[in-house]
């Protein structure tokens, strides 16, 4: 099938992609493997229309074959959650995980809820919990007070963004304060204060989901896509917009989606935007030793910290103790040994995702007629 345009993503920049595109008379495919519109941060949401746009939902990418013009990655970002002792027990949820659970119908109404980490994202989700009958005793923040007043006494220069801390404020707030031990029932916090908890909701921020730009050939900065003023990257053809260029929120992803779709410059200052909130929450050295032996690290192959603390890579890793060999592929321990050890990103090889028997088979039989132009 031929397309104009090929959006990957269905959250809020990849809408707004292809809402732009399709007003500039383009025939646009916007595909996410989700079932429904709206990405992570409107997930559950009914509301959302895409008219005039061909979907393709609740697919992985190797399900759908189309030929475009151009191509534009709105691929969203993950949680990054770094190992310490009790991190794997059943009560430890990611922040943003716990909060799309409640989305889908988990009763959370009663229940007492720690949340830490770091990034904004703890307060939008302290607020959803709240919203939705929790109790939030204590909402932990790795970053320094010193850190958080600056960035604040910045946000004039982004009005809009004043409004929304004022609206996530809460007395359980703490800076300078991170999760040291899970157990069950509760966590220990790094002043020493046990708290009882029904849920740990921890995430120390996000990483974006740069591995099909990759595989692409895209060139990277830092673990994000590098794009130009017009969201273009290094491979002709081929955009990236939203939190893979910056974690940067919503009026972020959509000014970018808004440019790429119409094949035209960024308007706003959110690149300093999410410089500004990268140095806020940059993770304290001390976050580096949570770990002891005994911690597990890489949770599908059960692979615990001090089997690997003193390897040399991730190929080593992989090779002698299967770290990053299970069904998350490394997307949860990668990033997490990545800060710990400072290890580099591996190659990117297809698939990204486990296929299943079905889409095996039909990638075997329709191999040796390779599609033209940019092709899923």
């Amino acid at each position: 099938m031929q397309y104009d345009l090929i959006v990957v993503g269905g959250g809020p920049a990849g809408m707004a992609a292809a809402r732009a595109a399709r007003d500039q008379g383009e025939r646009v495919l916007l595909l996410d493997d989700n079932p429904g519109l709206g990405g992570q941060i409107w997930r559950g949401r009914e509301d959302l229309r895409l008219e005039g746009v061909e979907l393709g939902l609740g697919h992985t990418l190797t399900e759908w074959r189309g030929e475009a013009k151009r191509l534009i990655l709105a691929c969203g970002a993950r949680e990054l959650l770094l190992p310490f002792p009790g991190w794997t027990m059943p009560h430890v949820v990611g922040a943003g995980g716990l909060q799309a659970l409640v989305k889908q119908g988990l009763a959370i109404q009663g229940k007492r809820v720690v949340v830490c980490g770091s990034g904004p994202l703890l307060l939008a989700v302290a607020a959803n919990l709240r919203k939705a009958g929790a109790e939030v005793p204590r909402v932990a923040e790795q970053a320094p007070w010193e850190k958080l007043l600056t960035f604040g006494l910045g946000l004039w220069r982004w009005p809009s963004k004043i409004f929304e801390a004022v609206g996530y404020a809460t007395s359980g707030y703490r800076a300078g304060l991170w999760p040291v031990e899970a157990w069950e029932g509760g966590v220990t916090l790094s002043d020493g204060s046990k708290i009882n908890c029904d849920y740990v909701a921890c995430g120390f921020g996000l990483v974006a989901n740069g591995e099909l730009a990759r595989l692409l050939g895209c060139r990277m900065n830092g673990g994000l896509v590098a794009v130009d003023d017009w969201q273009r990257t290094s491979v002709e053809g081929v955009y990236a917009v939203g939190e893979m260029t910056g974690i940067g929120g919503v009026e972020k992803a959509e000014a970018e989606g808004r440019a790429a779709g119409a094949r035209q410059r960024v308007t706003g200052n959110w690149g300093a935007f999410a410089s500004a909130l990268a140095k806020t929450f940059a993770l304290r050295e001390e976050l580096r030793a949570l770990a002891t032996a005994e911690t597990i690290v890489c949770r599908c192959e059960d692979v615990r910290w001090g089997r690997i603390a003193t390897m040399g890579g991730k190929r080593q890793a992989r090779l002698e103790a299967r770290c990053g060999m299970g069904a998350c592929q490394a997307r949860i321990c990668g990033p997490a040994l990545e800060w710990m050890c400072g290890w580099g990103p591996e190659n990117v090889r297809p698939p990204l995702f486990p296929l299943s028997v079905r889409e095996f088979l039909r990638d075997r039989d329709e191999a040796g007629h390779p599609p033209t132009g940019h092709s899923l």
